[in-house]
This record gives C-alpha cells, sequence and structure tokens, in this order.
C-alpha cells in the first residue's frame, strides 16, 4: 500500500482533557499514510483524553510547542474537547506555533472547538470554516464566515464540527499534507 505522507513529521496539539477520538482519529490515520505524528503540549509529560465527559485514556507528550521548531513539522492537527480547547486558545506558545505554520502555508486542521485557537489565534478573519455549533458566534465575531458543513477546506485551513465527521476531515487532511513538500533530514524537534 502505498505511503503518501511517508517523510513527512504532523504535530498533534493538546493539553488535558481533549476529545480522545479527536486525536487518535487523525493520529491514526495520518500513521497509515506514512506519516510520523509528535504530540506537543506545554510541558513535557502525558496528557489525559476525554470520551465526552469522562475520563479516558493517557498519552506522552514528545515535546513542547516552546521547543519545538514550526518547520520542521509539515502541519499541525488541533483535537477538540471544550476544556482543551478553552485552555489552549490561551497558550501563547501553542498560538505562535499555529501561527507559525500557517504563516508557512502549511496544512492547519481543527476539529470540533479546535478553531478557539484560530480566533485567539487570528487567523479567521475573512476565512470560512465550521466548528461546533456552539462556537459559530466567536467564528463570525472574528471575522470568519461559519458554516455547518461536515469538514471545509479554505486554502490552508481545515475545520470540521465533530467526531461524527472524522473519516471526511481525516481524508482532506491526508490530500492536503500529501501536498507538502518532505524536509530532507529531521531535526531535533522531531527526534523521537
Amino acid at each position: 500500500m502505498a505511503k503518501p505522507l511517508q517523510g513527512l513529521t504532523v504535530a498533534i496539539l493538546a493539553t488535558d482533557n481533549f476529545e480522545q477520538v479527536e486525536l487518535t482519529g487523525p493520529k491514526d490515520a495520518l500513521e497509515q499514510a506514512g506519516a510520523t505524528v509528535r504530540i506537543l503540549s506545554a510541558t513535557a509529560g502525558r496528557i489525559r483524553g476525554m470520551k465526552h465527559d469522562e475520563k479516558a485514556d493517557s498519552f506522552k507528550v514528545d515535546l513542547s510547542w516552546d521547543d519545538a521548531e514550526p518547520g520542521d513539522f509539515a502541519g499541525v492537527v488541533v483535537p477538540g474537547g471544550v476544556f482543551n480547547a478553552d485552555v489552549i486558545r490561551m497558550e501563547e506558545g501553542a498560538r505562535r506555533f499555529v501561527q507559525a505554520i500557517h504563516n508557512q502555508g502549511k496544512p492547519v486542521a481543527v476539529i470540533c472547538h479546535g478553531p478557539w485557537l484560530l480566533v485567539s489565534a487570528g487567523l479567521v478573519d475573512g476565512r470560512q470554516l465550521t466548528s461546533w455549533p456552539s462556537l459559530q458566534d466567536d467564528i463570525r465575531n472574528a471575522g470568519g464566515n461559519w458554516v455547518d458543513e461536515e469538514v471545509v477546506l479554505d486554502g490552508n485551513l481545515i475545520t470540521s464540527r465533530k467526531p461524527a465527521d472524522l473519516p471526511a476531515f481525516n481524508e482532506k487532511l491526508i490530500a492536503a499534507l500529501a501536498t507538502v513538500e518532505k524536509t530532507d533530514a529531521p531535526s531535533a524537534s522531531q527526534a523521537t
């Protein structure tokens, strides 16, 4: 089977209380397509997922977003989960990382409550995107055009509403990443 993302490294930004399936679904799809996936958070250690409102599994953080070099990554994924999204949007390092990936023209893929980070990073104005329905006022107030579709692609922004949309989200994410140039060699922030 072809591995269209072989040689690419993708970041997933998350903090405690992310919606677990919104991290594991894209992570599994990316790895099956050949990408290396690194989980980035505020600090090293472990972060815990949620299955709706119940505690779920914990995951090892590969690198803090402050120590990561955005140029080493082909793109970034931000899972939802209301608590995760509410915390991550206030983290300056997360905002800087997403802004840098965006400014490099690489895919920025967010799902559910994840677009809150895009709002706080100033990346929504004039863009069309979707999210969990309760974010539509925030997106519109930030100058974005909110639409109710399973996945929306606007330039390098890929947005989706909820876990049920993951198959379409993952498909668009992999297609977008397949157009990113592969780097010659992994750097320190890509090392395991």
